[in-house]
């Protein structure tokens, strides 16, 4: 019964971290693909604009 309830902890060395919410993570991936294509096609996205 103890194997049961100890499968789902986090470990001892990562207990001590502290986790930002999976969201965050998220939002942030969004921003960095976003601001890594801007920089990437800036000429072709500033050319739709002339």
């Amino acid at each position: 019964m103890e194997n049961g309830e100890n499968k789902n902890k986090t470990p001892y060395k990562m207990a001590r971290l502290a986790w930002p919410k999976a969201k965050y993570g998220v939002v942030l991936a969004v921003i960095m693909i976003v601001i890594i294509n801007l920089v990437y096609y800036k000429e072709a996205i500033f050319s739709l604009f002339k």
